[in-house]
């Protein structure tokens, strides 16, 4: 075989091999990440057109696009770029090796310079079962009410972590949060902790609120006065960063706001002041904050009290019965 004509068909296989490994691809779906001490992550690896792309969460925060992200070998590697409190562009290096349903990974950054910071991490992610059918919510069944509120007292609640400063009190049959800007406040979780449920409650943003309520500790739909602004993923009722609503549905700062949100089988509606805003959609993975990353056990609705002052009435929980 001519050179010219050798250089062409192993560039031709290369570019079959690399197509064939794209399809076959041990990495790509949605990986429940356990990161570097412990807190919850989500990464989400995409191939369109044999090209490969993924989103990351990294504990708090949203879910964002990364910069690249490529196979070679049995490695996957995604990289992601972030600013230093200099400006300075601060490069993550992710490694990561699949074994069926478990990953292991690596991360490094490193400076403009290429100098690496710190030590690198390991940390493991877990597969995540595919989504089942939307479920027909007319043939959901629900249990007795549970009333979260009790309307005197902190009762069935408790800080998510003891040691932070508590804002939480019950005021006239209202349990609100209030915070200074000096300190960091407390999250406030319920000693229970359920599965599959529809929940209803009242909210009443105080100016500047930004809060949200976790469900079973793992999605957060947000809670924030953004009354008058454009649709968003970060706005009042959105799955925060994942599910923006499909319409506008918030009152001005200081009324109360009627939330009935249903969760069943990683599937979410939610109705703000009477209006469906989420409609039965998909939910992906774990929004930041999340207790865990593990979508498949029981867990506590917990309120967000570090960022914002917030109140909150007539909290109501249905669990499905089975």
């Amino acid at each position: 075989m001519y050179p010219a004509i050798r250089l062409l068909a192993v560039i031709a296989m290369l570019g079959y091999n690399a197509a064939l490994s794209a399809a076959d691809n041990p990495f790509v779906g949605r990986w429940a990440l356990t990161l570097p001490g412990g807190a919850a992550g989500w990464l989400g690896v995409e191939e369109k057109g044999g090209a490969l792309s993924s989103s990351l969460l990294w504990g708090g925060g949203s879910v964002v696009a990364t910069t690249s992200t490529k196979v070679a070998g049995d490695t996957l590697i995604v990289t992601r770029e972030q600013k230093d409190n200099d400006g300075k562009v601060i490069t993550e290096t992710i490694t990561a090796k699949a074994a069926g349903k478990i990953m292991k990974l690596t991360t490094s950054k490193r400076n403009p310079e290429g100098v690496q910071l710190g030590q690198a991490a390991d940390f493991t992610g877990t597969r995540i079962a595919d989504l089942p059918a939307r479920p027909d919510l007319s043939q959901v069944k629900f249990g007795a009410p549970i009333q979260l509120l009790n309307g005197k007292d902190l009762g069935g609640w408790r800080l998510l972590n003891p040691g932070d400063d508590n804002g939480w009190s019950v005021v006239d049959g209202v349990l609100q949060n209030r915070v200074a800007n000096d300190k960091h406040f407390g999250n406030l979780r319920t000693d229970a902790e359920f599965e599959d449920f529809n929940l209803t409650t009242e909210v009443r943003t105080q100016e500047g609120s930004n809060s949200g309520i976790y469900l079973r500790g793992i999605y957060e739909i947000q809670i924030m006065e953004s009354f008058g602004q454009p649709l968003d993923s970060h706005h009042m009722g959105a799955l925060y960063s994942r599910i923006t609503p499909s319409v506008a549905a918030e009152k001005p700062v200081g009324e109360w706001q009627t939330l009935d949100i249903t969760l069943v089988t990683r599937h979410l509606t939610v109705i703000l002041n009477g209006r469906k805003i989420i409609d039965n959609a998909p939910v992906l993975g774990c929004t930041g904050g999340a207790m865990t990353s593990d979508e498949f056990h029981p867990g506590p609705i917990y309120l967000q009290g570090d960022h914002s002052s917030v109140d909150y009435r007539n909290m109501v929980l249905r669990p499905v019965v089975k």
